[in-house]
Protein backbone atom coordinates (compact mmCIF):
# COMPACT_ATOMS: atom_id res chain seq x y z
CA UNK A 1 0.00 0.00 0.00
CA UNK A 2 1.05 3.35 -0.27
CA UNK A 3 1.86 6.15 2.23
CA UNK A 4 4.51 8.86 2.86
CA UNK A 5 7.41 8.00 4.91
CA UNK A 6 10.47 9.79 6.59
CA UNK A 7 13.64 7.37 7.39
CA UNK A 8 15.89 10.45 8.70
CA UNK A 9 16.90 11.95 5.98
CA UNK A 10 14.32 12.94 3.53
CA UNK A 11 10.57 12.07 2.99
CA UNK A 12 9.30 9.63 0.35
CA UNK A 13 5.93 8.23 -1.38
CA UNK A 14 6.18 4.24 -1.07
CA UNK A 15 3.86 1.70 -2.73
CA UNK A 16 5.15 -1.23 -0.82
CA UNK A 17 4.47 -0.76 2.62
CA UNK A 18 2.34 -3.51 5.07
CA UNK A 19 0.46 -2.77 8.00
CA UNK A 20 -0.63 -5.58 10.93
CA UNK A 21 -4.09 -6.22 11.85
CA UNK A 22 -5.97 -5.04 14.37
CA UNK A 23 -5.24 -6.39 17.80
CA UNK A 24 -7.83 -5.92 21.18
CA UNK A 25 -8.85 -2.66 21.43
CA UNK A 26 -7.91 -1.65 17.93
CA UNK A 27 -9.39 -0.72 14.62
CA UNK A 28 -8.10 -0.85 10.91
CA UNK A 29 -8.67 2.41 8.73
CA UNK A 30 -8.73 2.23 5.48
CA UNK A 31 -7.38 6.68 5.12
CA UNK A 32 -9.53 8.52 2.58
CA UNK A 33 -7.96 11.45 2.92
CA UNK A 34 -5.47 13.16 5.68
CA UNK A 35 -5.09 16.90 6.01
CA UNK A 36 -1.38 18.19 6.27
CA UNK A 37 0.13 20.30 8.49
CA UNK A 38 3.33 22.13 9.75
CA UNK A 39 3.68 19.26 12.64
CA UNK A 40 4.29 16.88 9.70
CA UNK A 41 7.28 18.77 8.15
CA UNK A 42 8.60 19.34 12.08
CA UNK A 43 9.60 15.94 12.08
CA UNK A 44 11.46 16.04 8.56
CA UNK A 45 13.38 19.32 9.79
CA UNK A 46 13.99 17.82 13.25
CA UNK A 47 11.96 20.75 15.42
CA UNK A 48 9.68 17.69 16.75
CA UNK A 49 12.70 14.76 17.44
CA UNK A 50 10.81 11.58 16.51
CA UNK A 51 12.19 8.46 15.50
CA UNK A 52 13.08 6.98 12.27
CA UNK A 53 11.84 5.69 10.01
CA UNK A 54 8.33 6.41 10.50
CA UNK A 55 5.10 7.02 9.11
CA UNK A 56 3.75 10.48 8.57
CA UNK A 57 0.51 11.97 9.24
CA UNK A 58 -1.83 12.81 11.98
CA UNK A 59 -5.19 13.94 11.06
CA UNK A 60 -6.96 12.40 8.86
CA UNK A 61 -10.91 10.60 7.68
CA UNK A 62 -11.58 6.81 6.18
CA UNK A 63 -13.54 4.03 6.31
CA UNK A 64 -13.18 1.34 9.33
CA UNK A 65 -12.20 -2.12 7.47
CA UNK A 66 -11.83 -4.64 10.42
CA UNK A 67 -12.06 -3.98 14.70
CA UNK A 68 -10.08 -6.14 17.08
CA UNK A 69 -11.71 -8.40 19.86
CA UNK A 70 -13.73 -5.98 22.56
CA UNK A 71 -14.69 -2.90 19.90
CA UNK A 72 -18.14 -2.00 19.52
CA UNK A 73 -18.43 1.13 19.37
CA UNK A 74 -17.51 1.28 15.13
CA UNK A 75 -18.18 -1.51 13.28
CA UNK A 76 -16.41 -1.98 9.47
CA UNK A 77 -18.16 0.57 7.02
CA UNK A 78 -18.42 2.53 9.58
CA UNK A 79 -16.86 6.39 8.35
CA UNK A 80 -14.79 8.08 11.11
CA UNK A 81 -12.69 11.42 11.69
CA UNK A 82 -9.03 10.19 13.35
CA UNK A 83 -7.65 12.05 16.36
CA UNK A 84 -4.10 11.90 17.77
CA UNK A 85 -5.02 10.92 21.50
CA UNK A 86 -4.40 7.20 22.08
CA UNK A 87 -5.29 7.76 25.71
CA UNK A 88 -5.76 4.95 27.84
CA UNK A 89 -9.23 5.46 28.94
CA UNK A 90 -8.27 3.93 32.86
CA UNK A 91 -6.38 6.86 34.23
CA UNK A 92 -6.96 9.42 36.88
CA UNK A 93 -6.78 12.03 33.93
CA UNK A 94 -9.29 10.27 31.57
CA UNK A 95 -11.40 9.22 34.43
CA UNK A 96 -11.77 13.21 35.22
CA UNK A 97 -12.78 14.21 31.38
CA UNK A 98 -8.74 15.48 31.01
CA UNK A 99 -7.47 12.63 28.44
CA UNK A 100 -5.12 15.07 26.57
CA UNK A 101 -3.45 14.74 30.03
CA UNK A 102 -3.00 11.18 29.89
CA UNK A 103 0.64 10.00 30.20
CA UNK A 104 0.21 7.14 27.88
CA UNK A 105 -1.71 9.42 24.80
CA UNK A 106 1.86 10.79 24.60
CA UNK A 107 5.61 9.39 23.81
CA UNK A 108 5.24 5.92 23.32
CA UNK A 109 5.16 5.02 19.42
CA UNK A 110 4.84 1.64 18.47
CA UNK A 111 5.33 0.39 15.24
CA UNK A 112 2.29 -1.45 13.56
CA UNK A 113 4.02 -0.74 9.71
CA UNK A 114 6.65 -2.83 7.98
CA UNK A 115 8.23 -2.47 4.49
CA UNK A 116 10.80 -4.73 3.05
CA UNK A 117 11.26 -6.58 6.43
CA UNK A 118 12.16 -3.33 9.07
CA UNK A 119 9.18 -2.23 11.02
CA UNK A 120 8.52 1.48 11.05
CA UNK A 121 7.10 4.04 13.70
CA UNK A 122 3.51 5.55 13.99
CA UNK A 123 3.55 9.24 14.38
CA UNK A 124 1.39 10.77 16.74
CA UNK A 125 -0.07 7.16 17.07
CA UNK A 126 -1.95 8.11 13.82
CA UNK A 127 -0.07 7.75 10.70
CA UNK A 128 -3.22 9.00 8.12
CA UNK A 129 -0.39 9.43 5.48
CA UNK A 130 -0.72 5.52 4.81
CA UNK A 131 -3.96 4.17 2.54
CA UNK A 132 -4.85 1.68 5.93
CA UNK A 133 -3.30 2.70 9.32
CA UNK A 134 -3.65 0.96 12.89
CA UNK A 135 -5.37 2.34 15.93
CA UNK A 136 -6.30 2.32 19.31
CA UNK A 137 -10.23 2.60 19.21
CA UNK A 138 -10.81 5.53 21.17
CA UNK A 139 -9.19 7.47 18.39
CA UNK A 140 -11.68 6.58 15.30
CA UNK A 141 -14.94 8.55 15.87
CA UNK A 142 -17.56 7.44 13.88
CA UNK A 143 -19.64 10.57 11.84
CA UNK A 144 -22.37 10.59 9.61
CA UNK A 145 -21.58 8.64 6.47
CA UNK A 146 -22.95 11.67 4.21
CA UNK A 147 -20.32 14.10 5.55
CA UNK A 148 -17.50 14.62 3.08
CA UNK A 149 -14.57 12.22 4.33
CA UNK A 150 -12.58 15.31 2.42
CA UNK A 151 -13.55 18.05 5.31
CA UNK A 152 -13.53 15.45 8.35
CA UNK A 153 -10.43 15.17 7.47
CA UNK A 154 -9.14 17.99 9.05
CA UNK A 155 -10.96 18.06 12.15
CA UNK A 156 -8.20 15.86 14.01
CA UNK A 157 -5.88 18.34 14.28
CA UNK A 158 -6.68 21.37 13.32
CA UNK A 159 -10.46 22.03 14.41
CA UNK A 160 -9.97 19.96 17.50
CA UNK A 161 -6.98 22.21 18.54
CA UNK A 162 -8.31 25.80 17.29
CA UNK A 163 -12.18 25.76 17.95
CA UNK A 164 -11.24 23.55 21.22
CA UNK A 165 -8.83 26.12 22.68
CA UNK A 166 -11.39 28.80 22.45
CA UNK A 167 -14.72 26.40 24.19
CA UNK A 168 -12.88 23.81 26.21
CA UNK A 169 -10.02 25.92 27.66
CA UNK A 170 -10.30 29.50 27.40
CA UNK A 171 -13.94 28.77 27.76
CA UNK A 172 -14.85 32.15 25.71
CA UNK A 173 -18.56 33.27 27.01
CA UNK A 174 -20.94 34.98 24.89
CA UNK A 175 -20.39 38.60 24.54
CA UNK A 176 -16.56 38.54 25.19
CA UNK A 177 -13.66 39.99 23.59
CA UNK A 178 -11.27 37.59 21.30
CA UNK A 179 -8.01 38.75 20.28
CA UNK A 180 -6.38 35.76 17.89
CA UNK A 181 -2.49 36.68 16.85
CA UNK A 182 -1.62 34.77 13.51
CA UNK A 183 -5.01 33.76 11.00
CA UNK A 184 -3.16 30.62 9.79
CA UNK A 185 -4.89 27.61 9.91
CA UNK A 186 -5.17 27.03 13.77
CA UNK A 187 -6.33 30.92 14.55
CA UNK A 188 -8.82 30.53 12.08
CA UNK A 189 -10.30 27.31 13.92
CA UNK A 190 -9.86 29.14 16.93
CA UNK A 191 -11.18 32.71 15.26
CA UNK A 192 -15.04 30.04 14.57
CA UNK A 193 -14.90 28.80 17.86
CA UNK A 194 -15.07 32.63 19.44
CA UNK A 195 -18.10 33.18 16.96
CA UNK A 196 -19.63 29.65 17.92
CA UNK A 197 -19.25 30.79 21.70
CA UNK A 198 -20.78 34.18 20.69
CA UNK A 199 -17.98 36.36 21.41
CA UNK A 200 -18.98 39.58 20.51
CA UNK A 201 -15.66 41.77 19.24
CA UNK A 202 -13.38 39.24 17.85
CA UNK A 203 -9.80 41.07 16.71
CA UNK A 204 -7.52 39.00 13.87
CA UNK A 205 -3.95 39.95 13.25
CA UNK A 206 -1.71 39.03 10.83
CA UNK A 207 1.06 39.81 8.50
CA UNK A 208 -0.39 39.11 5.54
CA UNK A 209 -3.33 41.45 4.47
CA UNK A 210 -4.52 38.53 1.93
CA UNK A 211 -5.76 36.52 5.66
CA UNK A 212 -8.65 39.17 5.96
CA UNK A 213 -11.50 37.81 3.98
CA UNK A 214 -11.04 34.16 5.84
CA UNK A 215 -10.41 35.82 8.97
CA UNK A 216 -13.58 37.58 8.54
CA UNK A 217 -15.48 34.44 6.85
CA UNK A 218 -14.29 32.28 9.96
CA UNK A 219 -15.32 35.19 12.86
CA UNK A 220 -13.37 37.83 12.75
CA UNK A 221 -15.27 40.81 13.60
CA UNK A 222 -11.67 43.29 12.94
CA UNK A 223 -8.68 42.60 11.29
CA UNK A 224 -4.97 44.25 11.91
CA UNK A 225 -2.25 43.87 9.11
CA UNK A 226 0.54 43.61 11.26
CA UNK A 227 2.67 44.58 8.61
CA UNK A 228 1.23 48.02 7.89
CA UNK A 229 0.82 48.90 11.27
CA UNK A 230 4.07 49.83 13.68
CA UNK A 231 2.12 49.65 16.61
CA UNK A 232 -0.03 46.66 17.07
CA UNK A 233 -1.09 46.77 20.92
CA UNK A 234 -2.30 50.46 20.10
CA UNK A 235 -3.98 49.61 17.11
CA UNK A 236 -5.84 46.92 19.25
CA UNK A 237 -6.96 49.04 21.88
CA UNK A 238 -8.29 51.39 19.37
CA UNK A 239 -10.89 48.46 19.35
CA UNK A 240 -10.66 47.59 22.93
CA UNK A 241 -9.71 50.27 24.91
CA UNK A 242 -9.45 48.15 28.17
CA UNK A 243 -8.05 45.23 26.71
CA UNK A 244 -9.40 41.96 25.55
CA UNK A 245 -10.83 39.38 27.67
CA UNK A 246 -9.29 35.91 25.60
CA UNK A 247 -6.26 36.36 23.86
CA UNK A 248 -4.71 33.36 22.05
CA UNK A 249 -1.30 33.69 20.12
CA UNK A 250 -0.73 30.98 17.12
CA UNK A 251 2.38 31.76 15.93
CA UNK A 252 5.01 30.72 18.23
CA UNK A 253 6.84 34.47 18.82
CA UNK A 254 8.18 34.73 22.19
CA UNK A 255 7.52 38.63 21.62
CA UNK A 256 4.22 37.87 20.19
CA UNK A 257 3.38 36.12 23.46
CA UNK A 258 4.03 39.35 25.47
CA UNK A 259 2.04 41.52 23.42
CA UNK A 260 -1.30 38.82 24.34
CA UNK A 261 -0.26 38.99 27.93
CA UNK A 262 0.16 42.72 27.66
CA UNK A 263 -3.32 43.06 26.09
CA UNK A 264 -5.60 41.38 28.48
CA UNK A 265 -8.13 43.23 30.49
CA UNK A 266 -8.58 42.80 34.06
CA UNK A 267 -9.46 38.40 34.33
CA UNK A 268 -8.36 38.27 30.88
CA UNK A 269 -6.75 34.95 29.73
CA UNK A 270 -3.69 35.00 27.52
CA UNK A 271 -3.55 30.58 25.92
CA UNK A 272 -0.24 29.66 24.02
CA UNK A 273 -0.79 28.07 21.11
CA UNK A 274 1.92 28.63 19.09
CA UNK A 275 4.92 26.60 19.38
CA UNK A 276 8.44 28.53 19.74
CA UNK A 277 11.17 26.05 20.18
CA UNK A 278 11.89 24.02 23.03
CA UNK A 279 14.23 26.04 24.61
CA UNK A 280 12.66 29.66 24.36
CA UNK A 281 11.81 31.88 27.30
CA UNK A 282 9.06 34.69 27.39
CA UNK A 283 8.67 37.27 29.96
CA UNK A 284 6.25 39.04 30.95
CA UNK A 285 4.82 42.19 34.08
CA UNK A 286 4.01 40.07 36.70
CA UNK A 287 2.25 42.86 38.65
CA UNK A 288 0.11 42.94 36.00
CA UNK A 289 -1.62 38.93 36.59
CA UNK A 290 -2.39 40.22 40.35
CA UNK A 291 -5.46 41.20 38.06
CA UNK A 292 -7.19 37.66 38.05
CA UNK A 293 -5.16 37.44 34.49
CA UNK A 294 -4.06 33.94 33.39
CA UNK A 295 -1.79 32.69 31.58
CA UNK A 296 -3.01 29.25 29.78
CA UNK A 297 -0.78 26.46 27.93
CA UNK A 298 -3.24 24.44 26.03
CA UNK A 299 -2.56 20.75 24.32
CA UNK A 300 -4.67 19.32 21.37
CA UNK A 301 -7.59 22.08 22.57
CA UNK A 302 -8.07 20.33 25.70
CA UNK A 303 -10.30 18.38 24.04
CA UNK A 304 -12.37 15.19 24.47
CA UNK A 305 -12.10 13.70 21.10
CA UNK A 306 -15.38 11.32 21.18
CA UNK A 307 -17.30 13.98 22.39
CA UNK A 308 -16.18 17.15 20.42
CA UNK A 309 -15.69 15.53 17.02
CA UNK A 310 -19.19 14.17 17.26
CA UNK A 311 -20.25 17.47 18.45
CA UNK A 312 -18.24 19.09 15.36
CA UNK A 313 -19.30 16.85 12.85
CA UNK A 314 -23.45 18.31 13.96
CA UNK A 315 -22.39 22.02 13.80
CA UNK A 316 -21.19 21.07 9.99
CA UNK A 317 -23.96 20.00 9.29
CA UNK A 318 -26.20 22.77 10.75
CA UNK A 319 -23.83 25.47 8.81
CA UNK A 320 -22.07 26.21 12.09
CA UNK A 321 -18.86 24.83 11.68
CA UNK A 322 -16.41 25.82 8.63
CA UNK A 323 -14.89 22.78 7.27
CA UNK A 324 -15.00 22.94 3.38
CA UNK A 325 -13.52 26.10 3.77
CA UNK A 326 -10.48 25.11 5.51
CA UNK A 327 -9.73 22.36 2.61
CA UNK A 328 -7.76 24.97 0.46
CA UNK A 329 -6.28 22.68 -1.96
CA UNK A 330 -6.18 18.71 -2.53
CA UNK A 331 -3.14 16.60 -3.53
CA UNK A 332 -2.91 13.16 -4.48
CA UNK A 333 -0.38 11.09 -1.75
CA UNK A 334 1.94 10.91 -4.48
CA UNK A 335 2.14 14.99 -4.79
CA UNK A 336 3.52 15.06 -0.91
CA UNK A 337 6.16 17.20 -1.81
CA UNK A 338 4.14 20.04 -4.18
CA UNK A 339 1.41 19.80 -0.90
CA UNK A 340 4.27 20.19 1.45
CA UNK A 341 5.87 23.31 -0.54
CA UNK A 342 2.22 24.74 -0.18
CA UNK A 343 2.06 25.17 3.97
CA UNK A 344 4.39 28.39 2.95
CA UNK A 345 1.52 29.54 0.96
CA UNK A 346 -0.52 32.99 3.20
CA UNK A 347 -4.17 31.69 1.06
CA UNK A 348 -3.66 28.45 2.23
CA UNK A 349 -5.22 27.29 5.50
CA UNK A 350 -5.12 23.52 4.96
CA UNK A 351 -3.86 21.08 2.09
CA UNK A 352 -5.71 17.47 2.25
CA UNK A 353 -3.73 14.46 0.63
CA UNK A 354 -5.85 12.36 -0.76
CA UNK A 355 -5.80 8.10 -1.49
CA UNK A 356 -8.33 8.22 -4.26
CA UNK A 357 -6.77 6.80 -7.32
CA UNK A 358 -8.77 8.08 -9.95
CA UNK A 359 -7.48 11.44 -11.68
CA UNK A 360 -8.73 14.99 -10.83
CA UNK A 361 -10.42 16.31 -7.40
CA UNK A 362 -11.38 13.05 -5.50
CA UNK A 363 -15.16 12.51 -4.93
CA UNK A 364 -14.87 11.65 -0.97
Amino acid sequence: MRGVIFDGKSPQVVDDLEVRDPGVGEVLVAVAAAGLCHSDLSVIDGTIPYPAPVVLGHEGAGVVEAVGPGVTHVTPGDHVALSTLANCGACADCDRGRPTMCRSAIGRPGRPFARRGQRLFQFASNSAFAERTVLKAVQAVKIPDDMPLLSAAVIGCGVLTGVGAALNRARVGQGESVLVIGAGGIGLNVLQGARIAGASTVVAVDVDARKEPPARRFGATHFIDASAVSDIPAAVRRILPTGVDHAFECVGDTRLIRQAIDLLDRHGQAVLLGVPPADAEASFRVSSLYLDKSILGCRYGSSRPQRDIALYARLYREGRLLLDELVTKVYPVEDFERAAAELNNPSVARCVLSFDRKPGLPDV
